[in-house]
């Protein structure tokens, strides 16, 4: 064989591979880099495995090709848990004590609600060509879809989240959802003055701050119809409202009948970030703990939040 005829055979196959590519071969999975830093290339929609659910608009979900990452609810917002809450961007709940504590339990029950709804399940994922691919925090945008179900569209419909003013392809559908929704009085929509303090009360920066600056921030005693057939419902909150990042390994989280939890190793709270200690049973993911009891724990009529350290000193300690 000729050199010739060596260069014309290479040629050719480097046709036949670039038709092929151009025919529908697709190298930019859920793997590959667009050239712009973003892993997910030019991919539009994904079968994934929830990891954990973060909080009521936000999970860590694992790709086919084993890649971990958030990804972040689009179109709809969610109140935080793991942050302060911010009561002007929810229409109708004043910024207030009483408003910011009924901002608060509703986030933990949007991510209550959202655990229960796709926690360790298969879910299709996909972004919107009419809206940005990821946010400001760098995470990917994306509607979640479980048996057909679009799972954003239903935060909305049950009052856990409000529409997050953007530019989507569901932006109309999405507003309708939230105005009946309001008009309703769904979920965090039925805001009344002192909804706040029913069966929730927060600690105040005189009593309920420790020298480290660990804070018992909420403590939400009574859950919603009989106490024992809702029990992540009831939940205590600790908040680090202190300048370092404080290391809860080993710490003992007790009420004033010694119910004792032991907050497991690897858990730091960083400043302005909260943790949240629900009475029954989940996996635990981001800033949520499980104490995994059979029974309430906290009781409606009064009682005491003693947060220890390892060696048995006290950190924070609240009354109720």
């Amino acid at each position: 064989m000729t050199e010739r005829s060596v260069t014309v055979i290479a040629l050719v196959l480097v046709v036949a591979l670039s038709g092929c590519l151009s025919a529908g071969i697709d190298a930019s999975g859920p793997g590959a880099n667009d050239g712009n830093g973003d892993r997910v290339g030019t991919a539009t929609d994904w079968t994934v495995e929830v990891v954990a659910v973060v909080d009521g608009d936000t999970l860590k979900v694992e790709f086919p090709d084993g890649r971990v990452e958030n990804v972040r609810l689009l179109g709809v917002d969610t109140p935080e848990v793991h942050t302060g809450v911010t009561p002007d961007e929810f229409e109708g709940v004043p910024s207030t004590d009483d408003g910011e504590a009924w901002l608060t339990d509703w986030g933990h029950k949007a991510s209550e609600w959202m655990r229960q709804r796709v926690a360790d399940a298969e879910v299709r994922i996909a972004t919107d060509p009419e809206a940005d691919r990821r946010g400001s925090y760098g995470r990917l945008l994306v509607y979640v879809h479980v048996d057909g179900e679009n799972v954003n569209a239903e935060l909305l419909t049950q009052g856990y989240a409000r529409m997050y003013d953007s530019e989507f392809a569901e932006r109309d559908r999405f507003a309708s959802l939230e105005a009946t929704a309001q008009s309703q009085d769904a979920g965090l929509w039925a805001y009344t003055d002192g909804a706040g303090g029913e069966g929730a009360v927060s600690g105040d920066n005189g009593g309920a701050v420790g020298d480290s600056g660990l804070a018992v921030a909420t403590v939400h005693a009574d859950a919603d119809g009989p106490d024992g057939d809702n029990l992540n419902d009831e939940y205590v909150v600790l908040e680090n409202r202190g300048d370092d990042t404080i290391d809860l390994s080993g710490y003992t989280i007790r009420d004033d009948a010694n119910h004792a939890y032991t907050i497991p190793a690897d858990v730091t709270l960083r400043p302005g970030e909260q943790l949240t200690l629900f009475t029954g049973s989940g996996s635990a993911s981001g800033g949520s703990l499980y104490w995994g009891a059979s029974s309430p724990i906290w009781n409606n009529d009064g009682d005491a939040v003693y947060v220890e350290t390892t060696n048995g000193t006290t950190a924070v300690e609240y009354e109720y």
